[in-house]
């Protein structure tokens, strides 16, 4: 079977619950047109390049998919007609990548600066800070 990724963008009115709801609704569509979803991910709610359907924001959620022409289809039929869904779209590619996607380490990595941000904990000393010793030698 082709492999595909696909992403759609849920309304930002939407709770977590709801968008998580709908990303198992989508895997179990999938699931019973004898495909696979090795992976799911949802971004969280993101600013929009421009305004969709009058909405400046939107829960995004990212599926690896592995199933039937057929399934996708199916799948893509059943985004298209939910009135939650403002955009999808789905990209075969050659293979399913099951490390975590860029989007996800940039959002771990803004944890991780808010958790140290609340803890009061300091950030490593920056390599590329001159040292005042070492400009006063070279004089």
């Amino acid at each position: 079977m082709p492999f595909y990724e696909s992403v759609f963008i849920v309304r930002p009115d939407s709770s977590p619950q709801q968008v998580e709801a709908l990303a198992g609704k989508m895997e179990t569509l999938v699931q019973e047109g004898g495909g696979d979803v090795p992976k799911t991910e949802i971004w969280g709610l993101k600013s929009l390049a421009y305004r969709i359907k009058k909405n400046r924001k939107g829960h995004y959620v990212f599926m690896n998919v592995d199933a039937s022409v057929e399934t996708l289809g199916e799948l893509e039929r059943n985004l298209r007609f939910n009135e939650d869904v403002l955009r999808f779209m789905s990209v075969r590619v050659d293979r399913l990548d099951s490390e975590v996607s860029p989007m996800m380490r940039n959002k771990s990595s803004r944890d991780d600066r808010s958790i140290r941000r609340n803890t009061g904990e300091a950030k490593p000393p920056s390599a590329e800070a001159p040292d005042a010793e070492a400009k006063d030698g070279e004089s």
